[in-house]
């Protein structure tokens, strides 16, 4: 018996769903080279527009020149330096909590608490379309796993009645395909009722939302009582790359002795490290960035429902536009990209059957005018979509 990949392969491109990687051939930017064709983006998840900063740049190379390029060993071997020390620190300082912990990736991060807090005989809850990297953990922990409806506190709390162990309650805060913001106050309560324990993957609010871009425990005003597990990640609205985990010390000591995905892992580059310390500085002192931010969101959402489009309720730069079947937001995308302008369509499995869309995301980097030129690009092109046909 052989695997037959070759009609897995042919299923996936006769029903729209074959992806193909674009190939980037210049920094992350608004005005970027793909596939040898210069394009004007509006589908990376740098809000704002730190990745190619000329003082984190410096950073960088500081910080090569300084500690060497690998981290050489896992941090509980020989890999956790200065530069690894001081951003968490630093990071525990910036969300307010006793410690923090650095990982590679959002997805290790995500894992190792999942599977470092519960286990057998355990509970895990989690929203339904939570990202994937959340839904793997909570099935890989071996805990009982349910999934509640989306953002409703009161699916949660029948949950929770039945709930057996220590049970953990998982919500991204920015819900990366839909933009929206998870009803932290509403949900913390609930879990809170029950003795249940808060974790918020904050990786697209961290940045964007809060008074010092804090993410979305600092927009509601909660603290470690009402979220005890506050993860984020460095890829997105600090420019650079990596994740962690904050929270108290028992917390992280915790994760640091059981949570296998820190253990086996060669730590992250220590002039990375250096690199995001630097990010994190102009987050804190650049507050233009999301004022400049917030104002281009309310200018999209003005001109795209003018144009008719339907948008995702979103406060964030995630700005879904949904079109339905997978086909019709292919030729969108492909329409826009005729006129410069790149935005990737989403299709299933990354969201729902028939709620293909296209996912524009915003940046400060982004000007006014570069915004103009995108709604405008959109109203030439939404009316020659071809008619709506349902998903295979």
């Amino acid at each position: 018996m052989s695997f037959d990949l070759a009609s897995r392969l042919a299923e996936r491109h006769a029903a729209h769903l074959f992806r193909l990687r674009p190939l980037l051939e210049s920094p992350q930017g608004p005005e970027v080279v793909v596939d040898g064709k210069p394009l004007l983006a509006f589908c990376s998840n740098d809000y704002l527009g730190l990745a190619s900063h000329p003082e984190v740049i410096r950073a960088l190379q500081q910080g090569a020149d300084r500690w060497g390029v690998g981290g050489g060993a896992s941090h509980l071997v020989i890999g956790h330096s200065t530069p690894h020390h001081a951003l968490e620190e630093a990071l525990a300082e910036f969300t307010g909590r006793p410690r923090a912990l650095l990982f590679s990736t959002g997805y290790m991060a995500n894992l190792a608490a999942v599977t470092a807090l519960v286990g057998q005989g355990d509970t895990v809850l989690e929203d339904r379309i939570n990202h994937a990297s959340l839904l793997d953990a909570g099935l890989l922990s071996g805990a009982r796993f349910s999934r509640y409806l989306h953002n409703d506190a009161r699916s949660l709390a029948s949950r929770l009645d039945k709930a057996s162990g220590n049970t953990l309650v998982v919500t991204d805060g920015v819900f990366s395909m839909d933009g929206d913001l998870a009803d932290l106050p509403a949900l913390c309560a609930a879990a809170r009722q029950k003795d249940a324990w808060m974790m918020v993957d904050d990786a697209h609010g961290f940045g964007p939302l809060g008074a010092s871009g804090g993410g979305i425990v600092e927009h509601f005003g909660l603290g470690l009582d009402d979220v005890q597990v506050l993860v984020g990640t460095l890829g997105k609205g600090f420019g650079t790359a990596g994740a962690f985990v904050a929270g108290s010390e028992e917390l992280i000591e915790t994760l640091i002795q059981f949570a296998r995905p820190y253990i086996y892992t060669t730590s992250q580059p220590p002039a990375l490290a250096c690199a995001t310390l630097k990010s994190l500085e102009l987050l804190r002192r650049e507050g233009w960035r999301r004022e400049h931010l917030q104002r281009l969101i309310a200018r999209f959402r003005q001109g795209a429902s003018e144009i008719g489009l339907q948008l995702l309720d979103s406060p964030t730069p995630i700005q879904p536009i949904l079109i339905g079947d997978s086909q019709r937001a292919m030729q969108l995308s492909a329409l826009l990209r005729q006129r410069g302008i790149l935005v990737g369509a989403i299709r299933p499995p990354t969201v729902p059957a028939g709620s293909a869309r296209l996912r524009v995301t915003l940046s400060a980097a982004h000007s006014e005018a570069q915004l103009e030129r995108l709604l405008q690009a959109l109203a030439e092109c939404w009316p020659l979509l071809a008619p709506e046909v349902n998903d295979a």
